[in-house]
Protein backbone atom coordinates (compact mmCIF):
# COMPACT_ATOMS: atom_id res chain seq x y z
CA UNK A 1 0.00 0.00 0.00
CA UNK A 2 2.81 2.41 0.86
CA UNK A 3 4.59 1.72 -2.44
CA UNK A 4 1.42 2.25 -4.49
CA UNK A 5 0.74 5.51 -2.65
CA UNK A 6 4.24 6.73 -3.44
CA UNK A 7 4.05 5.70 -7.11
CA UNK A 8 0.78 7.54 -7.71
CA UNK A 9 1.43 10.43 -5.29
CA UNK A 10 -1.73 9.81 -3.26
CA UNK A 11 -2.34 9.36 0.45
CA UNK A 12 -2.73 5.94 1.97
CA UNK A 13 -6.05 7.05 3.50
CA UNK A 14 -7.41 7.79 0.03
CA UNK A 15 -6.03 4.46 -1.21
CA UNK A 16 -7.79 2.57 1.58
CA UNK A 17 -11.03 4.36 0.67
CA UNK A 18 -10.60 3.21 -2.93
CA UNK A 19 -9.99 -0.37 -1.82
CA UNK A 20 -13.09 -0.27 0.35
CA UNK A 21 -15.21 1.07 -2.50
CA UNK A 22 -13.85 -1.55 -4.91
CA UNK A 23 -14.38 -4.34 -2.38
CA UNK A 24 -18.03 -3.47 -1.78
CA UNK A 25 -18.82 -3.04 -5.48
CA UNK A 26 -17.13 -6.32 -6.39
CA UNK A 27 -19.03 -8.12 -3.65
CA UNK A 28 -22.32 -6.79 -5.03
CA UNK A 29 -21.41 -7.86 -8.56
CA UNK A 30 -19.92 -11.31 -8.03
CA UNK A 31 -21.20 -12.64 -4.73
CA UNK A 32 -23.28 -15.81 -4.76
CA UNK A 33 -26.68 -15.20 -3.09
CA UNK A 34 -26.89 -18.94 -2.26
CA UNK A 35 -23.67 -19.09 -0.22
CA UNK A 36 -23.94 -20.82 3.13
CA UNK A 37 -20.61 -19.72 4.60
CA UNK A 38 -20.22 -16.09 5.67
CA UNK A 39 -17.21 -14.17 4.34
CA UNK A 40 -14.20 -14.18 6.68
CA UNK A 41 -14.15 -10.37 6.92
CA UNK A 42 -17.67 -10.44 8.36
CA UNK A 43 -16.53 -12.83 11.07
CA UNK A 44 -13.55 -10.68 12.01
CA UNK A 45 -15.63 -7.49 12.04
CA UNK A 46 -17.00 -7.86 15.62
CA UNK A 47 -13.53 -8.85 16.87
CA UNK A 48 -12.09 -5.55 15.68
CA UNK A 49 -14.85 -3.57 17.42
CA UNK A 50 -14.75 -5.56 20.66
CA UNK A 51 -10.96 -5.46 21.00
CA UNK A 52 -10.81 -1.72 20.33
CA UNK A 53 -13.82 -0.54 22.37
CA UNK A 54 -14.42 -3.19 25.03
CA UNK A 55 -10.81 -4.28 25.42
CA UNK A 56 -9.16 -0.84 25.01
CA UNK A 57 -6.56 -2.43 22.75
CA UNK A 58 -4.29 -0.16 20.75
CA UNK A 59 -4.08 -0.65 16.99
CA UNK A 60 -0.54 -2.16 17.14
CA UNK A 61 -1.74 -4.62 19.79
CA UNK A 62 -4.74 -5.61 17.68
CA UNK A 63 -2.48 -6.08 14.68
CA UNK A 64 -0.18 -8.35 16.71
CA UNK A 65 -3.14 -10.41 17.95
CA UNK A 66 -4.49 -10.94 14.43
CA UNK A 67 -1.04 -11.81 13.09
CA UNK A 68 -0.58 -14.37 15.86
CA UNK A 69 -3.78 -16.16 14.83
CA UNK A 70 -3.07 -15.59 11.12
CA UNK A 71 -6.20 -13.48 10.65
CA UNK A 72 -6.40 -11.30 7.56
CA UNK A 73 -6.31 -8.35 7.16
CA UNK A 74 -4.04 -7.49 10.07
CA UNK A 75 -2.11 -4.34 9.14
CA UNK A 76 -2.32 -1.30 11.42
CA UNK A 77 -3.27 0.93 8.49
CA UNK A 78 -6.16 -1.34 7.47
CA UNK A 79 -7.49 -1.54 11.05
CA UNK A 80 -7.23 2.24 11.42
CA UNK A 81 -9.10 2.89 8.16
CA UNK A 82 -11.69 0.27 9.13
CA UNK A 83 -12.45 1.92 12.50
CA UNK A 84 -12.41 5.39 10.97
CA UNK A 85 -15.02 4.24 8.45
CA UNK A 86 -17.18 2.98 11.32
CA UNK A 87 -16.68 6.23 13.22
CA UNK A 88 -17.88 8.29 10.25
CA UNK A 89 -21.10 6.28 10.12
CA UNK A 90 -22.20 7.28 13.65
CA UNK A 91 -22.87 10.88 14.76
CA UNK A 92 -21.19 12.94 17.43
CA UNK A 93 -24.53 14.37 18.61
CA UNK A 94 -27.47 12.28 19.72
CA UNK A 95 -30.82 13.14 18.14
CA UNK A 96 -34.29 12.62 19.55
CA UNK A 97 -37.52 12.14 17.56
CA UNK A 98 -39.27 14.74 19.73
CA UNK A 99 -38.34 17.40 22.26
CA UNK A 100 -36.74 15.94 25.40
CA UNK A 101 -36.02 17.79 28.64
CA UNK A 102 -32.71 16.79 30.24
CA UNK A 103 -30.29 18.07 32.86
CA UNK A 104 -26.80 18.59 31.45
CA UNK A 105 -23.52 17.54 33.03
CA UNK A 106 -20.65 19.03 31.03
CA UNK A 107 -16.89 18.89 31.27
CA UNK A 108 -13.74 19.00 29.18
CA UNK A 109 -10.83 16.58 28.93
CA UNK A 110 -7.61 17.27 27.08
CA UNK A 111 -6.01 15.18 24.33
CA UNK A 112 -2.50 16.67 24.41
CA UNK A 113 -3.55 20.32 23.89
CA UNK A 114 -6.90 19.84 22.12
CA UNK A 115 -9.95 19.90 24.42
CA UNK A 116 -12.67 17.26 24.15
CA UNK A 117 -16.06 18.75 25.08
CA UNK A 118 -18.50 16.27 26.65
CA UNK A 119 -22.13 16.69 27.70
CA UNK A 120 -24.17 13.87 29.26
CA UNK A 121 -27.65 13.46 30.72
CA UNK A 122 -27.59 13.47 34.52
CA UNK A 123 -30.26 10.81 34.97
CA UNK A 124 -29.33 8.21 32.36
CA UNK A 125 -25.58 9.07 31.92
CA UNK A 126 -26.14 9.03 28.14
CA UNK A 127 -23.52 10.96 26.19
CA UNK A 128 -25.52 13.57 24.30
CA UNK A 129 -22.62 15.19 22.45
CA UNK A 130 -18.87 14.69 22.29
CA UNK A 131 -16.56 16.73 20.11
CA UNK A 132 -12.89 17.38 19.55
CA UNK A 133 -12.71 21.17 19.64
CA UNK A 134 -10.04 23.71 18.80
CA UNK A 135 -10.52 25.60 22.07
CA UNK A 136 -12.80 25.78 25.10
CA UNK A 137 -13.93 29.37 24.79
CA UNK A 138 -17.42 30.60 25.58
CA UNK A 139 -18.23 30.78 21.85
CA UNK A 140 -17.24 27.14 21.31
CA UNK A 141 -19.36 25.99 24.25
CA UNK A 142 -22.28 28.12 23.06
CA UNK A 143 -22.14 26.40 19.66
CA UNK A 144 -21.93 23.05 21.47
CA UNK A 145 -25.12 23.66 23.45
CA UNK A 146 -26.99 25.19 20.50
CA UNK A 147 -26.27 22.03 18.51
CA UNK A 148 -27.93 20.01 21.28
CA UNK A 149 -30.96 22.28 21.08
CA UNK A 150 -31.11 21.74 17.31
CA UNK A 151 -31.27 17.98 17.97
CA UNK A 152 -34.38 18.46 20.12
CA UNK A 153 -32.82 18.55 23.59
CA UNK A 154 -34.17 21.11 26.05
CA UNK A 155 -31.89 21.93 28.98
CA UNK A 156 -33.51 22.08 32.41
CA UNK A 157 -30.18 23.09 33.92
CA UNK A 158 -26.49 22.23 33.99
CA UNK A 159 -23.98 21.24 36.65
CA UNK A 160 -20.27 21.72 36.07
CA UNK A 161 -17.10 23.10 37.57
CA UNK A 162 -16.39 26.83 37.57
CA UNK A 163 -14.91 26.87 34.07
CA UNK A 164 -15.31 30.40 32.72
CA UNK A 165 -15.93 29.48 29.08
CA UNK A 166 -18.20 26.56 29.96
CA UNK A 167 -20.43 28.60 32.26
CA UNK A 168 -20.61 31.62 29.94
CA UNK A 169 -21.31 29.47 26.88
CA UNK A 170 -24.17 27.65 28.61
CA UNK A 171 -25.79 30.86 29.89
CA UNK A 172 -25.61 32.36 26.39
CA UNK A 173 -27.15 29.29 24.70
CA UNK A 174 -29.69 28.24 27.37
CA UNK A 175 -30.96 31.38 29.04
CA UNK A 176 -33.96 29.66 30.63
CA UNK A 177 -31.81 26.99 32.33
CA UNK A 178 -30.03 27.37 35.67
CA UNK A 179 -26.42 26.57 36.51
CA UNK A 180 -25.38 24.45 39.51
CA UNK A 181 -21.88 24.80 40.91
CA UNK A 182 -20.43 21.31 41.31
CA UNK A 183 -19.89 20.70 45.03
CA UNK A 184 -16.99 18.31 44.45
CA UNK A 185 -14.94 20.91 42.58
CA UNK A 186 -16.09 23.72 44.90
CA UNK A 187 -14.60 22.14 48.03
CA UNK A 188 -11.89 19.97 46.51
CA UNK A 189 -9.11 22.46 47.33
CA UNK A 190 -10.06 22.39 51.02
CA UNK A 191 -9.80 18.60 51.18
CA UNK A 192 -6.49 18.73 49.33
CA UNK A 193 -5.21 21.25 51.87
CA UNK A 194 -6.33 18.97 54.69
CA UNK A 195 -4.27 16.13 53.20
CA UNK A 196 -1.27 18.46 52.97
CA UNK A 197 -1.63 19.46 56.62
CA UNK A 198 -1.94 15.82 57.58
CA UNK A 199 1.35 14.99 55.85
CA UNK A 200 2.99 17.96 57.56
CA UNK A 201 1.68 16.74 60.92
CA UNK A 202 3.17 13.29 60.36
CA UNK A 203 6.44 14.95 59.34
CA UNK A 204 6.41 17.02 62.54
CA UNK A 205 5.78 13.87 64.61
CA UNK A 206 8.78 12.22 62.97
CA UNK A 207 10.85 15.37 63.69
CA UNK A 208 9.86 15.31 67.37
CA UNK A 209 10.75 11.63 67.62
CA UNK A 210 14.16 12.26 66.03
CA UNK A 211 14.81 15.18 68.41
CA UNK A 212 13.94 12.97 71.39
CA UNK A 213 16.43 10.32 70.22
CA UNK A 214 19.15 12.97 69.81
CA UNK A 215 18.47 14.22 73.32
CA UNK A 216 18.70 10.70 74.71
CA UNK A 217 22.10 10.19 73.03
CA UNK A 218 23.60 13.45 74.38
CA UNK A 219 26.40 13.03 76.97
CA UNK A 220 27.79 16.39 78.03
CA UNK A 221 25.76 18.97 79.96
CA UNK A 222 26.16 21.61 77.24
CA UNK A 223 24.98 19.18 74.58
CA UNK A 224 22.06 18.12 76.79
CA UNK A 225 20.83 21.73 77.08
CA UNK A 226 21.21 22.22 73.31
CA UNK A 227 19.34 19.02 72.45
CA UNK A 228 16.64 19.83 75.00
CA UNK A 229 15.99 23.20 73.36
CA UNK A 230 15.80 21.50 69.95
CA UNK A 231 13.33 18.95 71.32
CA UNK A 232 11.11 21.69 72.79
CA UNK A 233 10.98 23.49 69.45
CA UNK A 234 10.18 20.22 67.65
CA UNK A 235 7.46 19.39 70.21
CA UNK A 236 5.79 22.80 69.84
CA UNK A 237 5.94 22.58 66.05
CA UNK A 238 4.42 19.09 66.23
CA UNK A 239 1.56 20.20 68.48
CA UNK A 240 0.84 23.16 66.20
CA UNK A 241 0.83 20.97 63.07
CA UNK A 242 -1.46 18.38 64.68
CA UNK A 243 -3.80 21.10 65.97
CA UNK A 244 -4.17 22.69 62.51
CA UNK A 245 -4.87 19.35 60.87
CA UNK A 246 -7.39 18.27 63.51
CA UNK A 247 -9.26 21.59 63.38
CA UNK A 248 -9.62 21.54 59.59
CA UNK A 249 -10.54 17.85 59.57
CA UNK A 250 -13.33 18.40 62.12
CA UNK A 251 -14.72 21.37 60.21
CA UNK A 252 -14.67 19.43 56.94
CA UNK A 253 -16.62 16.64 58.65
CA UNK A 254 -19.18 19.24 59.74
CA UNK A 255 -19.25 20.57 56.17
CA UNK A 256 -19.96 17.12 54.72
CA UNK A 257 -22.87 16.74 57.17
CA UNK A 258 -24.29 20.10 56.07
CA UNK A 259 -24.43 19.39 52.32
CA UNK A 260 -26.86 16.38 52.13
CA UNK A 261 -30.42 17.24 51.12
CA UNK A 262 -31.86 16.14 54.44
CA UNK A 263 -30.69 16.11 58.04
CA UNK A 264 -30.19 13.04 60.20
CA UNK A 265 -33.82 13.33 61.35
CA UNK A 266 -35.12 13.37 57.77
CA UNK A 267 -35.98 17.07 57.64
CA UNK A 268 -35.29 18.47 54.18
CA UNK A 269 -32.87 21.38 54.38
CA UNK A 270 -33.67 24.98 53.50
CA UNK A 271 -31.54 27.53 51.67
CA UNK A 272 -31.21 29.84 54.66
CA UNK A 273 -30.38 26.98 57.01
CA UNK A 274 -27.58 25.69 54.77
CA UNK A 275 -26.32 29.24 54.14
CA UNK A 276 -26.10 29.88 57.90
CA UNK A 277 -24.24 26.61 58.53
CA UNK A 278 -21.84 27.17 55.63
CA UNK A 279 -21.09 30.75 56.68
CA UNK A 280 -20.33 29.63 60.24
CA UNK A 281 -18.08 26.77 59.11
CA UNK A 282 -16.16 28.98 56.67
CA UNK A 283 -15.69 31.62 59.39
CA UNK A 284 -14.26 28.98 61.75
CA UNK A 285 -11.89 27.80 59.01
CA UNK A 286 -10.57 31.32 58.64
CA UNK A 287 -9.59 31.28 62.32
CA UNK A 288 -7.19 28.37 61.73
CA UNK A 289 -3.57 29.48 61.76
CA UNK A 290 -2.80 28.63 58.12
CA UNK A 291 -1.68 31.14 55.52
CA UNK A 292 -3.23 29.32 52.53
CA UNK A 293 -6.78 28.83 53.82
CA UNK A 294 -7.99 32.46 53.29
CA UNK A 295 -7.07 32.23 49.59
CA UNK A 296 -8.95 28.92 49.25
CA UNK A 297 -12.04 30.23 51.06
CA UNK A 298 -12.40 33.42 49.02
CA UNK A 299 -13.80 31.78 45.79
CA UNK A 300 -16.13 29.59 47.88
CA UNK A 301 -17.66 32.64 49.54
CA UNK A 302 -18.10 34.36 46.17
CA UNK A 303 -19.97 31.32 44.74
CA UNK A 304 -22.04 30.42 47.81
CA UNK A 305 -25.31 31.35 46.03
CA UNK A 306 -24.46 28.93 43.20
CA UNK A 307 -23.71 26.18 45.73
CA UNK A 308 -27.16 26.68 47.29
CA UNK A 309 -29.12 26.29 44.01
CA UNK A 310 -30.03 22.59 44.66
CA UNK A 311 -31.54 23.51 48.03
CA UNK A 312 -33.92 25.92 46.32
CA UNK A 313 -35.20 22.89 44.40
CA UNK A 314 -35.47 20.99 47.68
CA UNK A 315 -37.63 23.76 49.17
CA UNK A 316 -40.01 23.56 46.20
CA UNK A 317 -40.16 19.76 46.45
CA UNK A 318 -40.81 19.96 50.19
CA UNK A 319 -43.72 22.36 49.70
CA UNK A 320 -45.23 20.13 46.99
CA UNK A 321 -44.94 17.01 49.17
CA UNK A 322 -46.47 18.70 52.21
CA UNK A 323 -49.56 19.37 50.10
CA UNK A 324 -49.94 15.59 49.65
CA UNK A 325 -48.54 14.02 52.83
CA UNK A 326 -48.18 14.84 56.53
CA UNK A 327 -44.78 16.16 57.54
CA UNK A 328 -43.74 13.02 59.53
CA UNK A 329 -44.31 10.87 56.44
CA UNK A 330 -42.35 13.29 54.25
CA UNK A 331 -39.45 13.10 56.71
CA UNK A 332 -39.65 9.30 56.80
CA UNK A 333 -39.62 9.05 52.99
CA UNK A 334 -36.71 11.50 52.88
CA UNK A 335 -34.74 9.33 55.31
CA UNK A 336 -35.51 6.20 53.27
CA UNK A 337 -34.31 7.94 50.10
CA UNK A 338 -31.21 9.30 51.87
CA UNK A 339 -30.09 5.85 53.09
CA UNK A 340 -30.94 4.26 49.75
CA UNK A 341 -28.78 6.89 48.05
CA UNK A 342 -25.88 6.21 50.42
CA UNK A 343 -26.27 2.45 50.01
CA UNK A 344 -24.90 2.58 46.45
CA UNK A 345 -21.91 4.65 47.60
CA UNK A 346 -20.93 2.39 50.52
CA UNK A 347 -19.33 -1.01 50.92
CA UNK A 348 -19.34 -3.79 53.47
CA UNK A 349 -21.02 -3.12 56.81
CA UNK A 350 -21.94 0.47 55.91
CA UNK A 351 -23.77 -0.71 52.81
CA UNK A 352 -25.70 -3.26 54.88
CA UNK A 353 -26.52 -0.58 57.49
CA UNK A 354 -27.89 1.91 54.96
CA UNK A 355 -29.95 -0.80 53.24
CA UNK A 356 -31.51 -1.80 56.57
CA UNK A 357 -32.24 1.82 57.53
CA UNK A 358 -33.86 2.54 54.16
CA UNK A 359 -36.06 -0.53 54.41
CA UNK A 360 -37.01 0.33 58.01
CA UNK A 361 -38.35 3.76 57.06
CA UNK A 362 -40.09 2.37 53.99
CA UNK A 363 -41.85 -0.20 56.19
CA UNK A 364 -42.85 2.63 58.54
CA UNK A 365 -44.44 4.56 55.67
CA UNK A 366 -46.11 1.46 54.24
CA UNK A 367 -47.82 0.76 57.56
CA UNK A 368 -49.39 4.23 57.52
CA UNK A 369 -50.28 4.54 53.83
CA UNK A 370 -51.58 1.04 53.07
CA UNK A 371 -52.60 0.89 49.41
CA UNK A 372 -51.11 4.25 48.40
CA UNK A 373 -47.60 3.40 49.52
CA UNK A 374 -46.22 2.39 46.11
CA UNK A 375 -47.56 5.51 44.43
CA UNK A 376 -46.11 7.93 47.00
CA UNK A 377 -42.78 6.13 47.37
CA UNK A 378 -42.15 6.35 43.62
CA UNK A 379 -43.23 10.01 43.62
CA UNK A 380 -40.92 11.05 46.49
CA UNK A 381 -37.92 9.12 45.16
CA UNK A 382 -38.31 10.54 41.66
CA UNK A 383 -38.56 14.12 42.95
CA UNK A 384 -35.50 13.81 45.16
CA UNK A 385 -33.54 12.01 42.43
CA UNK A 386 -34.17 14.98 40.15
CA UNK A 387 -32.06 17.26 42.38
CA UNK A 388 -28.54 17.48 40.95
CA UNK A 389 -25.77 18.68 43.26
CA UNK A 390 -22.62 17.62 41.43
CA UNK A 391 -21.28 16.82 37.97
CA UNK A 392 -19.21 13.89 39.22
CA UNK A 393 -20.95 11.47 36.84
CA UNK A 394 -19.31 13.17 33.88
CA UNK A 395 -15.94 12.25 35.42
CA UNK A 396 -16.95 8.64 34.71
CA UNK A 397 -16.98 9.52 31.01
CA UNK A 398 -13.56 11.13 31.37
CA UNK A 399 -12.32 7.90 32.95
CA UNK A 400 -13.82 5.97 30.02
CA UNK A 401 -12.06 8.16 27.44
CA UNK A 402 -8.67 8.31 29.18
CA UNK A 403 -7.51 4.74 28.32
CA UNK A 404 -8.20 5.38 24.63
CA UNK A 405 -6.14 8.58 24.83
CA UNK A 406 -3.30 6.64 26.43
CA UNK A 407 -3.41 3.85 23.84
CA UNK A 408 -3.20 6.32 20.94
CA UNK A 409 -0.77 8.67 22.76
CA UNK A 410 -3.28 11.52 22.70
CA UNK A 411 -3.68 11.46 18.90
CA UNK A 412 -7.42 10.81 18.97
CA UNK A 413 -9.85 11.63 16.15
CA UNK A 414 -13.48 12.67 16.08
CA UNK A 415 -14.38 9.31 14.50
CA UNK A 416 -12.91 7.47 17.50
CA UNK A 417 -14.88 9.69 19.87
CA UNK A 418 -18.04 8.87 17.91
CA UNK A 419 -17.38 5.16 18.42
CA UNK A 420 -16.74 5.64 22.14
CA UNK A 421 -20.03 7.52 22.42
CA UNK A 422 -21.98 4.78 20.64
CA UNK A 423 -20.29 2.08 22.73
CA UNK A 424 -21.03 3.80 26.05
CA UNK A 425 -24.64 4.64 25.18
CA UNK A 426 -25.49 1.09 24.10
CA UNK A 427 -23.52 -1.06 26.54
CA UNK A 428 -25.39 -2.39 29.57
CA UNK A 429 -24.17 -1.65 33.07
CA UNK A 430 -22.85 -4.68 34.92
CA UNK A 431 -23.47 -3.34 38.44
CA UNK A 432 -24.95 -0.53 40.51
CA UNK A 433 -28.44 0.91 40.48
CA UNK A 434 -28.44 0.89 36.64
CA UNK A 435 -27.43 -2.78 36.36
CA UNK A 436 -28.73 -4.51 33.24
CA UNK A 437 -29.71 -1.22 31.56
CA UNK A 438 -27.96 0.71 28.82
CA UNK A 439 -27.82 4.53 29.10
CA UNK A 440 -29.84 4.94 25.90
CA UNK A 441 -32.54 2.67 27.36
CA UNK A 442 -32.76 4.85 30.49
CA UNK A 443 -33.01 7.99 28.33
CA UNK A 444 -35.66 6.80 25.88
CA UNK A 445 -37.48 4.22 28.02
CA UNK A 446 -37.34 1.74 25.12
CA UNK A 447 -35.37 -1.54 25.46
CA UNK A 448 -32.59 -2.37 23.03
CA UNK A 449 -33.07 -5.44 20.88
CA UNK A 450 -29.44 -6.55 20.80
CA UNK A 451 -25.88 -6.18 21.99
CA UNK A 452 -23.98 -2.97 21.25
CA UNK A 453 -21.74 -4.76 18.72
CA UNK A 454 -24.70 -6.07 16.74
CA UNK A 455 -26.41 -2.69 16.88
CA UNK A 456 -23.28 -0.88 15.68
CA UNK A 457 -22.80 -3.28 12.76
CA UNK A 458 -26.49 -3.00 11.84
CA UNK A 459 -26.34 0.80 11.98
CA UNK A 460 -23.26 0.75 9.73
CA UNK A 461 -25.05 -1.36 7.13
CA UNK A 462 -28.08 0.94 7.24
CA UNK A 463 -25.81 3.97 6.79
CA UNK A 464 -24.16 2.34 3.77
CA UNK A 465 -27.57 1.67 2.22
CA UNK A 466 -28.59 5.31 2.70
CA UNK A 467 -25.27 6.54 1.31
CA UNK A 468 -25.57 4.24 -1.73
CA UNK A 469 -28.71 6.09 -2.80
CA UNK A 470 -26.63 9.25 -3.36
CA UNK A 471 -24.94 9.03 -6.81
CA UNK A 472 -21.16 9.45 -6.80
CA UNK A 473 -18.79 10.13 -9.73
CA UNK A 474 -16.54 7.40 -11.08
CA UNK A 475 -13.13 7.26 -9.40
CA UNK A 476 -10.01 7.31 -11.56
CA UNK A 477 -6.35 6.76 -10.74
CA UNK A 478 -3.84 8.97 -12.54
CA UNK A 479 -0.64 7.04 -13.41
CA UNK A 480 2.77 8.40 -12.51
CA UNK A 481 4.13 10.30 -15.53
CA UNK A 482 7.86 10.84 -16.20
CA UNK A 483 7.46 14.63 -16.07
CA UNK A 484 8.99 16.32 -13.01
CA UNK A 485 5.69 17.87 -12.00
CA UNK A 486 3.26 15.70 -10.05
CA UNK A 487 -0.03 14.84 -11.83
CA UNK A 488 -2.94 17.09 -10.83
CA UNK A 489 -5.79 15.68 -8.84
CA UNK A 490 -8.73 14.78 -11.05
CA UNK A 491 -11.95 16.66 -10.62
CA UNK A 492 -13.88 13.42 -10.18
CA UNK A 493 -11.72 12.25 -7.28
CA UNK A 494 -11.94 15.64 -5.64
CA UNK A 495 -15.70 15.68 -6.08
CA UNK A 496 -15.93 12.23 -4.51
CA UNK A 497 -14.03 13.34 -1.43
CA UNK A 498 -16.20 16.44 -1.07
CA UNK A 499 -19.41 14.54 -1.55
CA UNK A 500 -18.34 11.97 1.03
CA UNK A 501 -17.56 14.67 3.59
CA UNK A 502 -20.85 16.41 2.92
CA UNK A 503 -23.01 13.38 3.64
CA UNK A 504 -24.82 13.83 6.95
CA UNK A 505 -26.40 10.65 8.21
CA UNK A 506 -28.97 11.49 10.90
CA UNK A 507 -29.43 8.84 13.55
CA UNK A 508 -32.28 8.65 16.02
CA UNK A 509 -31.29 7.63 19.52
CA UNK A 510 -34.17 5.22 20.14
CA UNK A 511 -34.07 1.53 20.83
CA UNK A 512 -36.48 0.67 18.02
CA UNK A 513 -34.51 2.61 15.45
CA UNK A 514 -31.17 1.18 16.58
CA UNK A 515 -32.59 -2.33 16.62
Amino acid sequence: MTQIARDYHISRTFLYQLSWAAKHHLEDLFRDPQHLVEPPDFLIEPWILVLRLEGNCSLPSMSSIFKHFDYQPNSVGYLSAYLQDYGRSVPSTLSMPEKKGVFYLSDEIFAIRAPILVTIDARSTTILKIELASDRSAKTWETHFKALGAHRFHSLGMASDRGVGLKAGYQAACQDGFWVCDQFHAFQDLYNRCHQLERKAYGAIAGEHEAAEQFANAKSEANLHKRLEQYERARQACEHAIERDDQLDVLLSMLSETLPLCSGSGRLRTVEGVRSDLTLILSLMEEIDDEKLPKLLKPIRSHIDDILVPFRQVEQIHSALLALLPEPLVDAFALAWHHDHLCYQSHGKKKHYHRQESQYWLNFCEGLLDGKFDEFSVLVFEKLDSVIKASSLVEMINALIRPYLNSCKGQITQETLNLIMFYHNHRRYKGGRRQGKAPIELLTGEPLQGDWVDLLMQHKREAEVEAAVIPTPVLELVPNLPEPTSPPQTASAQATCESRAAVDLPWQGTGKKAA
